[in-house]
This record gives C-alpha cells, structure tokens and sequence, in this order.
C-alpha cells in the first residue's frame, strides 16, 4: 500500500514535469528531492521504473528526472545497497549511451548520476564503464568523459583503474576520427595525468603508496605522441585547445629522457597556437606547466629555446588588458608566470632579451616590457640582485616617455625596486625625481579628461598612483629613509615641482619626525656646504610661507607646508622651536576650522603675515634678515602665473624689510624690485605698492627717496624718452611703471606714520602723483588714456585722504590742493560711461570726494552742486540689464538694489555676476556717503532742503530704476539727517510739508523697493518734526511707529491693502502735521495726481480724501437710475479713485433704500461684471446694513425653486437639472457681500439661517446645469472680459458657503475642509456625501456652539420633498453623533429621535446613513452605548438584512457599524446575538468585492474579541470553521483584506484555547510588520496539527474548496496550507485525509495556468510521502 502510494505520488509529479515554466520545473525536481529525502530507496525505483516505462518522453524531461535522481544519490549514498546502486547505475549507464547522438543536457545529467555513485561505488561503476569501454570498438563519447569526471572527484580510488584504462585507450586514440570523441580523449587523458600527479603528491594518503610515475610514463608517453604528432595539427580548434591543455599536465609524467627529446618540438608546437587562437589562456597555462616540468628535470634543450619562448611570451604580455575580459587578464597572469620560471632558470638571457625591449618606442611593447620587469624584480629576487646596476641603467628611454599608460608602468616598476634595494644603487635617485615629476603633473581640465574608449590614461590617474607610490615609499620602505632625507628637500623650490609640493611636504614630515626620533639627532641637520643642491633654509622657508598663502590648492597644501615648516623649525634657525611649538599649531587649527568656501584670505594672509612678524622678531639678527630678503626677491620669478601668490610675496618682502636695520639693504632691494616688476600686470603693480607701504611704516623717508631716485635712474629715463611717445607699445609700458609709482605713493601714504605724513603729504607725495599722470609733449599737457593709470591715481587719492583723515591734527591741516583733487575726480566720472559701469573708477572718485569734502577748506556753493550732480547722474543713470524677452532685471529683481549692465558679463542667473553685484552695491554706498558728507556741511532744514532738490528729478523720474535708487539715497540721508539733529532752540521744521508731500505719493509706487523707502522717508521726516518739536532723540511716537507695521505690508503688489495702507499713512501724517504745514502738502500732493506712476496718482487721491475728510450731502436720486448711472461710469473710467467714489454713493444710497438697491443690483446681467461686483461689496461697509442685505437675499433665494427639471432629448433615460436664476444671483450676490471682512457682525447674527440655507443650496445645486440662455451668453462673450468667478450653480454655491464660514469667524472649519478636500467633495456627485460629512465633522470640532440653532435648523428640513436635500441632512446629523460635542450640549437624544424617524425613508441611502449614525455613538459617546444597546442592536443586525438595497450597501455599513459598537455593548446583550450575527456575515468572506471582503472579516474579528473571557464555549466552533479562509485571505490581492485577517486572527487565537497558536498570531500578524507568509503558514500548521490533531481532515477539506479560488494567490496559498498540514501531521492522522479526493485535486492544480500554482501543488505532493 505504502509503495504503491509513493509511487503514484512519484508519478504524478513526474507526468508534471513536462511544464513549460522552468521554475514549476524546478519545483517539481525538488519535490521529487523531498520525497527522495523521506524514500530514497523508494523514489529512486520510482523514478528508475517511470524512465524504463516512458521510453518516449523527450529528453529535456529525462534530463530533469534524472538531476533529481543525483541529488537523491549524493545525499544518501550511504544508505543504498548495492541492488538498488546497481539499478540506478544500470539506468544511467543505458540513459547515457542509449543514443549515439551527442544530447549534452540529458547525457550529462545521467553522467552526473554515475559519477554520483562512483563517490562511493567506484567498483561498481567501473565494472559497467568499463564493460562499455572494450578494447578495440571506440566508446561512446559520454563513457570517456564520465571516466574523466570519475578520475576528478574520486581520485584515490581511480588512480588503480588508470594502468587499465590507458592501455585499453592508446589503441583508441588513432581510431577517434572525429573531433568531438577527440576532444573528450584529450579531456580525459587531462584529467586521468592531474589525478595521477594529485596521487603522487599526497602518497602519504593514498591507499597504494607504492605507486610511482614510471607506472604511467609509457602509456602517458603513447599518448602524447598520439595527440601531439597527429591531433595537434587538426584544423578545428577546440581540439588543438583540448589537446594543448592535456600535454600540460601530461609533460610532468613524461620520462625525463623523452621530455628532453621532445621540447625542441614541443615547445615550438606550442608557441604555434598562440598565432591560431585569440583565447590563449590555455595555451599559456599549458606552457607554464611545460616549463616547468623541463626546468624540474633540468633540461639542457630548454636553453636553445629561451629566445623563441620569450619573444612568444613578449608579444603576448603586450595586448592590453581589458578589465571586461577575465580571460585576458588570466592570460597575463599565467604569461607572467611562464617569465618567473625562465628568469629563475636563466636570469642572464631573460635580461638581455627584455631590457632591450624597453628601449623601443612602441606603447604596447614597452608597456609590456615594463610590466615584466616589475613582476621579474618582485618574483626572481634572488636571481637579480647581482644585476641591480644593469636593470636601473635600462630605465634610461623610459624615463622620457611622455605616454601616461608608459609613465604608470614606470612608476609601478620604482616602487618594486624600492621595496629591493634598487634605489640605493648610483642611479635611484633619476628614479625618486621621476616620481616627484609625476607627482607635480597638472590635473586635466574637465573638458579634457580622457573617454572612456580612449587609447591613453588621464594624467590624473599617473598622478595619483604616483602620489600614492611615493607616500607609501616614504613611510613603509624603512630602508628609504636614507635615499630620501635630504634628498626629497631639493624638489621643494623648483618651479616645476610646485604640483608636488603637497605629497612632498607630507613625505619630508614623516623623513623628518623619523631622523629627529633617531638615536642621532643631530644628524638630522643638513650640511648645506657638502651639497650646492639643496635649498637653503631662507629659501625652505620662504617657499613654504608662500604656497601656505593658497591653502586648499593641490589637495591641501597649506597645511602640509606648514607642518614641514613646523618640523624643519630647527633647520631654519635654532631660536624658533619653542615659539613655533605656539603659533604653527594656532594656524593649523584656523585651517581645521574653515574650508575653501568660508576660508577669508585676507584675513589669512594676514595670520601669516603676523606669524612672518613674530618669527622675524624672535630671530633679531639684522643678518638673517637681510639675507632672507634676498632669498624672497630671488623667488619672485618663480611666482609669474600665480599671482595671489605673488603679490602675497610682495608683502612678506615689505613686511621682511620692514624689520630691516640696515637701510642700505632695504635701499637696494626697493631698487631692484621697482627694477624687476612686471609692471605690465595688475597683481605686480599692486604686490609692489604693498610692498612699499609695509617698509614705509619703518622706513618713510627710504622708500620716498628710493622712489624719487628711481624717477631719476636711467632705466626710467630710457623709458619716457621723447621718441618712445610715438610708438604705442612703449606709450603702454610708461603709463604701466607710472600706475606702479602712483599706486605705490598712495600705499606709501596709506601706511606711513601719521605723525610724520602730513608734513610731507603736498610736497612729496600728491606734487609726485600728478606729476607721474600728467604728460607734457613739447610743453603741451596730454590727458592720459589708460584706465589703469587712472585707477591708481584716484585709488591713491583715496588712500591719501584717508591718511590726512586718520591723523590726529586733520582738523587743522588745510588742504591747498583740494579743489584740484575734487575737479580731478569729477573729470574721471563725466569721462565715464553714462549708461554702464564698467570699472570700479566712479566708485573709487566718489570714495576719494567724500574724504576729501571732509576736510579744510570747505568747498564753494557752486563747486559742491556740480559735485552733486554729476555724481548723482554718474549713478542714477546706469541702465538696468535687458532679459532679452521684453522685461528687465529691474522688473523681476526681488533685491531691492539691482544691479546694472555690465558689459562682457556671462549669461546665467539674469546675466549678472556676483563681482559685479558686488561693485554696484559699493558704488551705491560710495554715492550715499559722498552726499551724506556734503550734507554733514550744512545740517539744517535748508540744507537737508538743498540735497533733497538735487534728488528730486531721480524721485520723480518716469523710469523706475531711477526712482527706486532715489529713494533709497533719500532715505539714507534722512537716516543720517535724524542720528546727527541738534536743536538747541525750538525752531519749526518749515519745509516739512513739502517733503512729505514729495515721499508720500511714493509710497503706491510700482516698485515693491521705492513703496518701502517712502515709507522709511515719512517715517524719518515724522520724528524729525518730533525733534524740532523738542521731543527727545529716544522718544517712541505710538503713531508714528505704526508706520513700520504698515510698511510690510507694501512688499506685494495688493491694491486693496496698498491704498488702505496709503489711507493709514494719510491719516498718521494727518494727525501728526502742524497746521500751518497742510496747505504745502496738499499742493505738492495734488501735483502727484498728474505722475506719469499710475499707482502714484491713485495714492495721491486716497491720500487727499482722507486728509479732507469729505464731507457733503448725499444726493438723493432714484435708486435704479443711479445704479444704473454708475455702472456705466465705472465701465468709462475705471480708475481707482472713481471706483472708490462710486462704492460710497452706493453705501450712501443702501442706507436708506436697502430693498431698492438689492433689487436693482439683483436686475443685473449675470454673471456679473467686475464693478457690479464691486458694488455688492459696498453694501457689506456698515454691519446693521449688511445684516438687512443678507436676509433679503436669503428671502429672494427660498422665495423660488433651486431648479427645474427638463429632458434635452425625449428618449433620454433621466431629466436634465436646470438652475432657476434668482436663487443663483442671490447666491453670487451673498458671496460678494460675504467677501467683505466689514460683513462679520452680520453673518454671526444670521449664522444658523445662512449656514442651513447654504448647504442646502448646494445639495440642491450638485448636478445642475446654466439655463440655456446664460449658456449661450457665456460662449457669446468669450472675447469678453471674464466674471470674477465661476457661475456653474454648485461652485457659486459651495464658494458661498467657504466665505460665509469665513466671515463667521469659523476659518478653522474652512481650514479643515481644505486640508481634507472636503470643498472639492461637495462639488461632485460622487463625493458630495463625504464631503457633508467633513464638513459635519469639522462644524464639531471648531463651531460647536453654533450646533444647537444650526441643528434646529436643519431637522426642519429633514421632510424636504427633494432627495438629496434629505441626504444632505442626514448625513451631517448622523456625522454629528461621532464627536463628544452632540452629547455635550445635550443634543444626543433629539438626534438619535430624529435619526431613528428617518429609520423608514424610502431612500437608501437616508437608511444607510441612519445606521452610520447610530455606530458613529461609539466614537462620539461611548458612554451612552450600553444604554441604548438594544435599539442600537436590533436596528443594525436589522441592517444586515435590509433587501431594498440591490447592492447590500446597507449591510455594509450595518457590518461597519456593529465591528464598532461591539466592545461597547453589554455581554447579555451581544450573547444571543452572536451566533447570528457570525453565520449571516459569513458568506462575505469570499465576496468579489473587497469592501465587504474587509468589513466582514473585520466584524469577525470583533465578535471573538467580544468574547473572551465570556463565551468563548460557544463562539469556538466559529473560529475554527473560518481558521482556513482567514489564513488564505491573507494572500488577498487587496490590502485592506489582508489587515482585517489579520486582526481576525489575532482575535481568533484566545478563542482557540491554545497558547502557542496565540503567540504565533500575534508575533507573526503585528500591525505595520511585514508578513513571510511561509513561514507563519509553517508555524500555524505545526501547532495545530499538535494540539488539534482531529482538526487535520477538516482543514484540509476546507483548504480543498479554496483550490477553485478566482484569485491566484489565494489559490496557490490552499495547496501551500495543506502541504505544511501534511507536514507537521502525524502518519496516524493519514485516515482523516482522503487522499482519492486530495491527489486528483493537486494533479488538476498542476495544469493550473499560473506557474506559481502549479509550483506549490508540486511541493505539496512532495510532502505527502508521509502518508506513503
């Protein structure tokens, strides 16, 4: 019985294994494994029985049978006896040969099971290969390479075949004529010689020690004469590879004396293939083995071959390597490994053949060549070392190559030698400034690095490895440290090692630290006189000091310098050590602290000037000085292309001559730099200037003479020769040394000692300055046109003001030269372009002017207005930068100081750069400081009076630019005005209504910018009036400061708050303004109404209106004729102010005649135009009125039908819903007066009213259309200006509503729904029932106190004769009931009365929603469940059978709400319900639709939660019975599903009585936790089939019914549930399963379409070998 079962589940699987699907294949095999797992025995008769009986089934099938039928054999080899090994090896054997044809996966695979068996049976299955394997007929092909395969994994058992086999295949051989049989010859002859040399090597193992090659040399010898004399030769090539890869392990079991005969052939043959065959890692591993089986035997002839061998080998180590080809790269490996064994047999000729090679210029070849000689010096170490001289002498080409691919081999090659002595031989150190050189290689530009298909390497990459290389030999090479130090230090100054300084540095730290650890120190110091090399230790420092002054250049340089520094500090002079150990560590941690972004050079320069400082005061030795001075100027050369480097050079050599004693130095080195400077270049004429000002601070009176002798010198007379005027080159140069002079005097000036300067300031230094600048040809002064020359004067002019400024005796210096200096400057700005700035000269002119205005004498009236305007123009004229779309910056710059043109500037962020923003910014403030100084001058009304005028052409200017940069100049000095007021007598501010009078227009202007800084400007000339007043300078004015509030409002272009705002500026001036000052102001204000800025006019008229307070009586007209009258104003002329007017009258007339305008405005067009619109919101102005307005539009909206009802088409299935349209003009009329913030009081009076009729409105307006005719009106009026807002009825009403909300102060609510989509909800039919419901719930939570007018209200409407109007009602009074307020205002009974009457509504959805409800009391008022819990119950189990509803929408919700009443209700309550309620719901576990699916499930498990601890007795059986559909569902596809089994089951698993089922659940089923649903299937299964063994047939039943299951998962997941039931089930068990019912089903399930079906009823019939 038991074997006749296992074999039909055997068979079933196999007559299954014909799937398509390769995994349902796979699943089969492995099934077929676990039955073998269980009856190895048994399946494997099975599977050898089904083979024997199907000789028809296709060999890919077979195939498979027999992979299973291995993994059977290899795990249980052990427990088959020799009956069943010799069926199995029958059946492989027959399954192998049955056919002559070569089937490889189906012969392979019973191979494989032979070799198999032979792990364990060699005996056996030698004696069945070998009774196929007669001498004289050739095997079959699948025989010799099972043989082979048997020689591999059994080796010391077939080694004792091996004498047998041999001498039956020598005769073979020349009978194999085709290629294939060949080719398995040759692999098992491979196979047969690697086992063989395997058993020789580990004799001590083998179960015959007495074995030894000669027993195989002859035969092995047979052979390879056969393969290489005949097979060798054949033109295909997978036998000349197969036969090449034998002879290698076979030459190791060749007689010593054949070998020997035969390499003079076989090397040669060999060597051959590599010009046959692209894959030559056969060829070279074969080689290598050949190799060294003839060095082994040592071999004279191999001597002959070497030169043919290494040529051979050569050109095969020079194909590039490709990093994709593995077999290339192991190609090279084994070649590499054919030169270790000839360079350690003949290390001579392999040298002499290969350095050769390094000397041909070919990439590849020298490459290669390089690529040898690395692995030659690391493998033959010994064989080399007597040849070290010769090798390091061949680098010699190398060295020279510029190719990257080259250089990085010679690289690679150094560090070899390195770690073997090579570089302590003469010649090493070319090889360590090799590397040095590769290390200062350049990084390729971005656009110049390599691709990735391109023939050579990216400099970076040379540079890297050598970078690393020379690191690496530096620190962990100990016997480098004597090649290096000092030896590295000579690369520290050369110009072309700069690249490298920062591997260098860090390299010469560690040499360093490492000799001063030594058990000499002193020999650590460098003998600068035995070597002319090395720098000396002014030139380390100076180098060192230097490139610290870029840091973050070559991966951090300036701390790598600075630590060498550190260390070297006792080689530059004994004295620095200790002050070093401070200040070195102080600027390392500044370093640390910053990056390259936020890193300040000046301020770092300025560090290492003063730690320069500190050193040199430390040292005071007037001499060492002296001479690093002169080691500093030697090194300016080498700074030419750098010249942030440079010119920090520059200042060291001041700040170094500075600190000189001896002016005779400082003399001469002044000479030679004024000698040697490029002065063509900026950065040199400005390090110079540095320079000269840095000595000056201790040697004035050496550096004016030096340049004066200068002047004098030959070298500049020859430079300013007549002759040189004509020619322009020379005219350049001159002007250049002139610049370089001119900017050094101003240095000069800039840091002399104030005590000394102004004594020499006329004399010496301006007499010199102009001098230098103006030309005289024949007499005749020539304006120069250099800007450079005019930069450097008028910075230098600058610098000299400044100086004068800064002494202590300025005040009484007078400046005879001033005016002259100003009139200079002023020429230079007019010289300027008027429209673009382009250079920082204006900035610079007008710095110098404000130092200049300053001091004594003052300047003339005439002389300050033209300074005035010229700069004012200079400036405010610049041109703001085209976007080339029509707009400008100026229109699109949120910065309030955009900048200008900049010509030349890149494109990118609105074509500006941040130099250039940078330099109109200070040109701005230039500008504001030179006024500020003129205004310092003349602080008084008048004064302020005067630059104010100067201003006002800019203020008014029609361009907006120009306004915006005069206003912020204005409000500047006002600022500056107010922070310096003295009054000492009380004295009025007469002009002060002119002034606001000419800002405060401004305050509308167009531009965001210019509207702020007329506020600032009012504000200022507010408190300014407070000062003149005598009010202190600290006083705070309450209205005054209100200004500041307002002003944040002007940011955006908002007219309704700009012009309320320009009325609350009006009315603070107002109050704030002396009387007699009004009359000014509104006659400067009414010439506002005229500016070209509309936005101006506009503010001027608010403005006046509020100031005059307008007063007069109201006309009094017929109402329709004036409304009439002023729509048709309004549509003439729209401006601001008639607008303003119009809204007035309008508010004038409603206060008398409400219905009237109501009426009238009611009478027009929809949808209503902009400026009936506006008058709507006129009427909102005063509450009283507005409460008056809004009930006559409630009145008209009830007063007519929300819509009627007709068919477009008369076959058409449902009646079109039309709007009627006085109900939708009084819906858009309440949305106008709504909007009005003034309309507040009048909606919290009307709040219940408006909120009912509002929602009804919009229940009523879901779905409706525009009567035609509007329709058409609104397609007639496309070219028309569009409404304000939409006319669709339900928007208008549901926006009406949003504003209604709003104004009722119940912005929360309308929050709420935004956030949740509430608004968009009640627009749509589909959603207009969530929506109300939203909207319940928020009304809740935010307004309840408004529910209890509201909700009486709206129950009044709940007999409406329209539908939806009864939904809509419902629906928010059943919402109503979730939150706690309901019960909190006592409102829970009446609802729950009013609910329970809707209980009988023909409508549905009115039922459905009474249910939602009733359950809504348990979130609402859980408290007061328990009290109606019997009408509660009874209502909704009734649900559950409500059959009006032909989709069940009813039960759903009944089963929603009962899951959330349940744990509420008393027990005595729910116990007679509870079997009921569980057996009517159970049917919807399977329903196709996932709602029901989710909620039933959910109310399952709420009812085993509602009985725990009380019944679980009678709700046991429940929980069983639905155990296998909540496990299944938890492979629905729909993830509600999923969650609600699992809350089921975790509910279930108390009711189970069962704790390891318990803790499963809730250990597998977390909420939020992922789910392997093997795994906890595999779990459940064990412990139910362990406590609940009776239960197995039942389950499986169950799980058979699920089989069918329309969704795939599910269905794959009842097979996978039975499987691990079977599993875990004891055998005893079997009589519960009927297995007739259970087989048959699997065995449909493996035709199932989905594959993943089939594959888990293949593993299932795998399991059930347990009830075999």
């Amino acid at each position: 019985m038991a074997e006749s079962y296992m074999k039909r589940l055997c068979t079933t699987l196999m007559d299954a294994v014909t799937d398509k699907d390769p995994q349902v294949q796979e699943q089969i095999c492995s099934a077929l494994c676990t039955l073998g797992e269980a009856q190895p025995v048994g399946t494997l008769c099975a599977c050898e029985e089904y083979l024997r009986q199907h000789e028809k089934l296709a060999h890919p099938y077979r195939a498979m049978i027999l992979k299973a039928m291995e993994a059977i054999v290899r795990s249980h080899i052990g427990e088959l006896d020799k009956d069943m090994v010799r069926s199995v090896i029958l059946l492989a054997s027959n399954e192998m040969t049955k056919t002559k044809d070569l089937v490889p996966d189906w012969q392979q695979a019973a191979s494989s099971v032979l070799v198999a068996v032979g792990t364990r049976f060699i005996n056996a299955v030698m004696e069945e290969l070998l009774g196929r394997f007669q001498p004289g007929l050739l095997p079959h092909h699948y025989v010799v390479h099972t043989l082979a395969s048997l020689a591999a994994a059994n080796v010391f058992g077939m080694v004792p075949f091996l004498t047998s086999i041999l001498s039956t295949m020598l005769p073979m051989l020349p009978m194999a004529k085709q290629d294939a049989m060949r080719v398995v010859f040759c692999s098992a002859l491979q196979h047969f010689s690697e086992s063989t040399l395997e058993y020789l090597a580990n004799l001590d193992q083998a179960p015959d020690p007495t074995v030894r090659k000669d027993t195989f040399s002859s035969d092995v010898f047979s052979a390879y004469d056969v393969l290489f004399n005949h097979w060798l030769q054949s033109r295909e090539a997978k036998l000349r590879l197969a036969v090449v890869e034998a002879l290698g392990p076979m030459s190791h079991l060749l007689p010593s004396e054949r070998l020997e005969e035969q390499l003079p052939r076989l090397v040669p043959g060999v060597l051959a293939l590599y010009k046959k065959h692209a894959e030559a890692f056969a060829i070279s591993k074969s080689l290598g083995q050949i190799l060294e089986a003839a060095v082994s035997v040592g071999s004279r002839t191999l001597e002959v071959q070497i030169d043919t061998l290494l040529a051979a080998l050569h050109a095969q180590v020079c194909v590039p390597v490709e990093s994709s080809s593995p077999l290339v790269v192991s190609n090279q490996k084994e070649v590499l490994r054919c030169f270790t064994v000839l360079a350690c047999f003949s290390p001579d000729r392999v040298l002499a053949f290969l350095l050769p090679k390094l000397d041909i210029t070919s990439e590849r070849t020298r490459v290669g060549s390089l690529q040898v000689l690395r692995h030659v010096i690391n493998s033959a170490a010994a064989q080399m070392e007597v040849r070290k001289l010769f090798i390091i002498s061949s680098m010699r080409l190398p060295l020279l190559d510029p190719n990257n691919k080259v250089k990085r081999a010679v690289v690679q090659v150094i560090s070899a030698m390195a770690h073997h002595g090579y570089l302590e031989q003469p010649g090493g150190h070319a090889m360590m400034e090799y590397i040095v050189r590769q290390c200062a290689l350049p990084p390729e530009p971005q656009f110049e690095r390599q691709s990735p298909g391109s023939k050579d390497l990216p400099s970076d990459s040379v540079r890297a490895v050598s970078i690393s290389t020379l690191y690496l030999i530096s620190t962990t090479v100990d016997r480098m440290s004597n090649v290096l130090w000092p030896y590295l230090l000579e690369f520290l100054t050369p110009v072309q090692f700069t690249g490298a300084l920062t591997p260098l540095c860090r390299s010469l730290a560690y040499l360093a630290q490492k000799q001063q650890q030594g058990a000499d120190p002193d020999a650590f110091l460098i003998q600068h006189e035995s070597s002319g090399n090395f720098p000396s230790p002014y030139a380390i420092a100076t180098r060192l000091l230097v490139v610290s002054s870029d840091p973050y250049v070559g991966d951090g340089r300036g701390v790598a310098s600075l630590r060498l520094l550190h260390v070297l500090h006792h080689h530059i002079h004994p004295l620095l050590g200790p002050r070093w150990e401070t200040t070195v560590p102080l600027l390392l941690q500044h370093l640390a602290e910053h990056t390259e972004a936020t890193l300040s050079q000046k301020e770092w320069e300025e560090k290492l000037l003063m730690f320069l400082r500190d050193t040199l005061a430390v040292v005071a030795d007037n001499s060492w000085v002296c001479q690093l001075s002169l080691e500093m100027c030697k090194q300016l050369p080498c700074y030419h292309g750098v010249p942030q480097e440079k010119s920090f050079l520059y200042k060291c050599i001041g700040t170094v001559l500075g600190a000189a004693s001896s002016k005779e130095v400082v003399r001469k080195r002044l000479q030679e730099l004024l000698e040697t400077a490029r002065h063509q270049e900026e950065s040199d004429r400005e390090g110079l200037a540095c320079c000269f000002g840095l000595c000056a601070i201790s040697h004035l009176d050496d550096s004016l003479a030096q340049l004066e002798d200068f002047v004098r010198s030959e070298v500049f007379r020859k430079s300013i020769g007549i002759l040189s005027l004509f020619k322009d080159r020379s005219d350049s140069e001159v002007e250049k040394v002139k610049s370089t002079l001119i900017l050094c005097y101003g240095h000069v000036a800039a840091q002399a000692p104030r005590e000394l300067l102004l004594a020499r300031v006329e004399a010496d230094v301006l007499r010199n300055m102009f001098q230098y600048f103006n030309t005289k040809v024949l007499g005749i002064k020539v304006e120069t046109k250099d800007p450079a020359l005019k930069l450097c004067l008028v910075q230098s002019v600058c610098m000299v003001s400044q100086a004068i400024c800064g002494s202590p005796q300025a005040s009484a210096f007078h400046f005879s030269q001033k005016a002259e200096l100003v009139a200079h400057m002023m020429d230079f700005i007019r010289a300027e372009p008027q429209d673009v700035l382009r250079t920082s000269l204006r900035k610079k002119a007008m710095m110098a002017c404000t130092l200049l205005v300053s001091l004594e004498p003052p300047l003339e009236e005439q002389v300050r207005a033209d300074m005035t305007h010229c700069c004012l123009h200079s400036v405010m004229a610049l041109l703001p930068e085209s976007n080339g779309d029509g707009t400008s910056d100026w229109e699109v710059c949120a910065y309030p100081l955009c900048p200008m043109r900049w010509v030349g500037a890149p494109k990118g962020a609105g074509g500006l750069t941040h130099i250039f923003q940078a330099l109109y910014l200070d040109t701005i403030h230039a500008l504001e400081d030179l006024l500020t100084s003129v205004l310092q001058r003349n602080m008084t009304p008048e004064g302020l009076q005067v630059m104010v005028e100067h201003l006002s052409l800019w203020i008014k200017s029609p361009r907006g630019h120009e306004r915006e940069r005069a206003m912020g100049v204005s409000a500047s000095l006002l600022r500056y005005f107010l922070d310096h007021l003295h009054v000492s007598v009380l004295v009025p501010f007469h002009n002060l209504g002119l002034l606001v009078g000419l800002f405060a227009p401004r305050c509308a202007d167009m531009w965001p910018v210019t509207r702020q800084e007329a506020v600032n400007c009012v504000y200022l000339l507010l408190y300014l009036q407070l000062g003149y007043e005598g009010f202190a300078r600290d006083y705070r004015d309450d209205e005054t400061e209100r200004l500041l509030a307002l002003k944040d409002g002007l940011v955006k272009p908002d007219l309704n708050v700009l012009f309320h705002s320009c009325h609350s500026i009006a009315q603070i001036v107002g109050k704030r303004l002396p009387p007699g000052q009004l009359i000014s102001l509104l006659l400067t204000m009414f010439e506002s109404l005229g500016d070209p800025d509309k936005n101006c006019s506009r503010a001027a008229t608010v403005m006046i209106n509020s100031l005059l307070k307008e007063r007069g009586a109201v006309l009094l007209e017929k109402v329709p004729e004036i409304v009439n009258v002023l729509r048709s104003k309004l549509q003439e002329a729209p401006e601001e102010h008639v607008l303003k007017a119009a809204q007035h009258s309008v508010y004038l007339l409603a206060s008398q005649h409400q219905a009237a305008v109501v009426a009238s405005l009611l009478g027009s067009p929809l949808p209503f135009d902009s400026h009936t619109c506006t008058l709507w919101r006129a009427l909102a102005v005063e509450p009283s009125l507005a409460a008056q307005v809004l009930k006559l539009l409630l009145e008209k909206m009830r007063k007519d039908v929300p819509f009627k009802e007709s068919r477009a088409f008369l076959l058409s299935s449902a009646p079109d819903r039309v709007a009627t349209v006085l109900p939708l003009a009084a819906t858009c009329a309440l949305y106008e007066v709504l909007s009005m913030p003034a309309s507040g009081a009048a909606v919290l009076e009307l709040y219940p009213e408006l909120f009912v009729t509002l929602l009804l409105r919009v229940s009523c307006s879901v779905g409706v259309q525009l009567p035609r005719s509007l329709q058409a009106k609104e397609r007639r009026r496309s070219g028309a200006p569009p409404a304000t807002r939409s006319l669709e009825p339900c928007s208008s009403a549901v926006d009406t509503l949003q504003t209604m909300l709003l104004r009722g102060g119940s912005e929360d609510v309308v929050r709420h729904l935004e956030l949740e989509g509430g608004w968009e909800l009640l627009r749509s039919s589909e959603g207009h029932e969530d929506g109300v419901t939203q909207l319940a719930r928020a009304m809740a939570e935010h307004a309840g106190p408004r529910l209890p007018l509201v909700m009486k209200a709206l129950v009044a409407t709940q007999s409406s004769t329209y539908r939806i109007q009864r939904i809509t009602s419902t629906a928010f009074l059943a919402e109503l009931l979730s939150s706690h307020v309901a019960n909190d205002l006592l409102l829970l009974e009446s609802l729950l009365d009013h609910l329970a009457a809707r209980q009988a509504d023909a409508c549905p959805s009115v039922r459905r929603l009474v249910l939602r409800g009733l359950a809504n009391l348990a979130s609402g008022s859980p408290d007061k469940v328990r009290a109606h819990g019997p009408q509660l119950l009874t209502t909704l189990i009734g649900g559950l059978d409500d059959t009006d509803d032909l989709h069940s929408l009813v039960a759903l919700e009944a089963m929603v709400g009962l899951a959330r009443l349940l744990e509420l209700l008393e027990p005595r309550d729910l116990r007679s319900a509870l079997l009921h309620v569980a057996i009517r719901i159970r049917p919807f576990f399977d329903s196709e639709k996932t709602e029901f699916r989710r909620a039933s499930i959910c109310l399952f498990g709420h009812l085993n939660k509602a009985c725990h601890g009380d019944c679980e007795d009678v709700f046991q059986e429940q929980s069983v019975s639905a155990l296998v559909p909540l496990m299944l569902h938890l492979r629905d596809p729909q993830a509600p599903v999923v969650g609600a089994c699992r809350f089921a089951l975790r509910m279930c698993g108390p009711n189970l009585e069962c704790e390891e089922l318990t803790a499963a659940f809730h250990k597998h089923l977390q909420e939020g936790h992922g789910l392997h649903f093997g795994e906890f299937l595999n779990t459940t299964c064990k412990h139910l089939m362990h406590h609940f063994p009776d239960l197995l047939g039942r389950l499986v039943s169950t799980n058979l019914f699920y089989f069918k299951s329309g969704w795939e998962d599910v269905r794959a997941a009842a097979p996978m549930f039975t499987g691990f039931l079977v599993l875990h089930a004891d055998p005893e068990q079997r009589h519960q399963v009927d297995l007739e019912l259970l087989v048959p089903a699997l065995q449909l399930l493996l035709k199932d379409p989905a594959p993943e079906v089939r594959m888990k009823a293949a593993e299932t019939l795998g399991r059930l070998v347990k009830f075999a």
